[in-house]
C-alpha cells in the first residue's frame, strides 16, 4: 500500500480501500494530536477522544472568555481535514462505483462511522470480473421472489435489531445517537440489502421494506416489554426518515460491481459497528444543557388576587387532552407548607409529587422554587401495567420553576410560568421538540386553572361590592 499525497486534494482518480483506511488513520492521528496541542495552548485541560462530543465540559475547559476562541481554533484546524476527507471519500466512491452523492453521508453524525467502515470493506471496481445478477451471491438470503426477499430482510433485521436495542437501553441505559440515529439507518440499509440480494429492486420497494423493519421492531419492543407505545411513536418521526436514507444507500449499492465476499462483509460490518457505537456512547457523560420553557397567559384579575391561586390551587378537573390521557404525567393539585423563602410547595402530578422548596417569595410579583424531587414523567402505555423502562428515571429532570406576575394597565395580570429542565436523550434538539411541547401543555393546564379560579374570585368580589 502506497499513500499518494495527491489523493488528499485531487478529486480526480480513485483510492483503494487499503489506501482509504491508511489515510484515514494517518489523518485521524495527526488531527487528534494537533487538537491536544490547541487544548494545551488554551489551557483546556486533558484532551481525549470523548472531548469531541463535549469540548467545553468542566473541569476540562478554558476560561469562559477563551471558549469562543478555543472553538474557533478547533474549527479552523478541522477545515483542511474535512476537505481532505471529502476528497478521499469521493475517490473511494468512484473506485467502488458507488454514486458520488453518497459523499454527503460524510457529514451525518454516527451514520458516517458506518459509512466509513463500509468504504474500507467494499472491493474496488476492478476486483469484480462480472456484472449483473450473475455476479450476485447465491445464498439462503438471496430470493428472486420479491415478497420472499422482503420477508427475509424484515425478519433478519428485526431479529438482530431488537436484542441490540435492549442491550443499549436496558443494559447500557443509553438513549443517544447510536440508538435513535445509527440503529434505524442500519436497519434500513441491511433490510434493503437483503431484499436486493438476488436481483435489483426498485427504490420504492427498498424503502417499504426499510420502514416495515422499523415498524415491526417497534411492535416487538412493545411485545417484549422493552418500551411503551408512546415512546415508540415519539421516536418514529426520527427513525423512519433515517431508515429510508439507509434504504436509499442500499438501492444505490445494488448497482455496484461487488463480489459475494464484499457483500457478506458489508452485512457483518453493519451489525458489528452498532454495538460498538452503543457501548462507546454509553461511556460518555455529555453535558446536559439547561432548557428554559415559558408559557404566558392573561388573567382578568389584579396580581394580588392571582397570587393566592398561584401559591396553592384546588384540584384540577380530569384532563381531556389526549396527550395526558395517553400516559404523560399531568398536574392534579398544589399545596404549600410555610410562608416566604424556605416554604415547601408540593405540586401533585398523576404519577406522584414534585417537592419544590421556595427560593424567591416576592408577593404578589414572583414565586420561584427549586425541584428536589420529582415523579416519573409518564406512565407507559403498554399491555404490561408495570412497565418501567430506564428512561423514566433521571433522563428528564426539572431543575427550577417560577411564576412571574406582571400588572397590566387595565387591571389584568400577565402570568408567566417557567420551567428550567434538562434531559439525557439525544439528538437533544429532536427530543427538545417533544419535551418543550409537553412542558408547555403542562404549564397551560395549570395556568388556565389559575386563570379560571382567579377570575371567578375577582368576579365574586366585584359582585359582592
Amino acid at each position: 500500500m502506497i499513500l499518494n499525497p495527491s489523493a488528499l486534494w485531487n478529486t480526480k482518480g480513485t483510492t483503494g480501500r487499503a489506501a482509504y483506511l491508511g489515510w484515514g488513520m494517518v489523518l485521524m492521528a495527526l488531527k487528534y494530536n494537533l487538537d491536544r496541542l490547541i487544548a494545551a495552548i488554551f489551557d483546556a485541560g486533558y484532551w481525549n477522544w470523548t472531548s469531541y462530543w463535549q469540548p467545553l465540559r468542566r473541569p476540562f475547559a478554558p476560561a469562559p472568555d477563551q471558549s469562543r476562541a478555543f472553538l474557533f481554533a478547533l474549527l479552523v484546524l478541522a477545515l483542511p481535514f474535512i476537505a481532505a476527507g471529502v476528497v478521499l471519500t469521493v475517490r473511494r466512491l468512484r473506485d467502488a462505483r458507488w454514486p458520488l452523492g453518497l459523499a454527503a453521508l460524510f457529514f451525518v453524525p454516527v451514520v458516517n462511522l458506518g459509512f466509513f467502515l463500509c468504504l474500507c470493506i467494499v472491493s474496488s471496481k476492478n476486483a469484480s470480473t462480472a456484472t449483473g445478477t450473475g455476479n450476485r451471491w447465491n445464498s439462503w438470503l438471496a430470493f428472486s421472489d420479491p415478497r420472499a426477499s422482503a420477508l427475509a430482510g424484515l425478519i433478519l433485521t428485526v431479529t438482530l435489531a431488537v436484542p441490540l436495542i435492549a442491550f443499549g437501553t436496558i443494559m447500557l441505559k443509553s438513549y443517544g445517537w447510536g440508538l435513535f440515529v445509527g440503529m434505524p439507518f442500519f436497519m434500513g440499509l441491511v433490510s434493503a440489502l437483503i431484499h436486493s440480494a438476488a436481483e435489483p429492486r426498485t427504490w420504492g420497494s427498498c424503502c417499504i421494506v426499510a420502514m416495515l423493519s422499523v415498524l415491526f421492531a417497534g411492535l416487538a419492543l412493545l411485545f417484549f416489554a422493552i418500551e411503551g407505545l408512546l415512546c415508540v411513536l415519539m421516536a418514529a418521526p426520527l427513525a423512519l426518515p433515517l431508515a429510508i436514507l439507509g434504504a436509499t444507500v442500499a438501492y444505490w449499492i445494488q448497482f455496484s460491481r461487488w463480489n459475494q465476499h464484499a457483500t457478506r462483509r458489508l452485512y457483518s460490518a453493519a451489525w458489528f459497528v452498532l454495538p460498538m457505537l452503543l457501548y462507546s456512547e454509553a461511556q460518555l457523560t455529555p453535558s446536559r444543557p439547561i432548557i428554559e420553557a415559558t408559557t404566558r397567559i392573561i388573567i382578568a384579575a389584579p396580581p394580588a388576587v392571582v397570587w393566592h391561586h398561584v401559591i396553592t390551587f384546588s384540584e384540577l378537573p380530569a384532563p381531556q387532552d389526549l396527550i395526558f390521557r395517553s400516559g404523560i404525567a399531568y398536574p392534579v393539585r398544589a399545596r404549600i407548607w410555610g410562608h416566604g423563602v424556605g416554604a415547601v410547595r408540593h405540586c401533585e402530578f398523576s404519577t406522584g409529587p414534585f417537592v419544590e422548596p421556595i427560593t424567591v417569595w416576592d408577593e404578589p410579583h414572583r414565586l420561584a422554587f427549586d425541584v428536589i424531587r420529582q415523579p416519573p414523567p409518564m406512565n407507559e402505555l403498554s399491555p404490561y401495567p408495570s412497565l418501567h423502562p430506564p428512561h423514566l428515571d433521571g433522563f428528564f429532570r426539572s431543575r427550577h420553576g417560577q411564576f412571574l406576575l406582571t400588572a397590566l394597565p387595565d387591571g389584568r395580570t400577565q402570568l408567566d410560568g417557567t420551567t428550567w429542565y434538562d434531559q439525557n436523550l439525544w439528538p437533544n434538539r429532536y427530543w427538545r421538540v417533544w419535551s418543550d411541547y409537553l412542558v408547555h401543555r403542562i404549564h397551560l393546564r395549570v395556568l388556565e386553572h389559575i386563570k379560571a379560579e382567579a377570575e371567578a374570585a375577582q368576579l365574586a368580589a366585584l359582585t359582592k361590592n
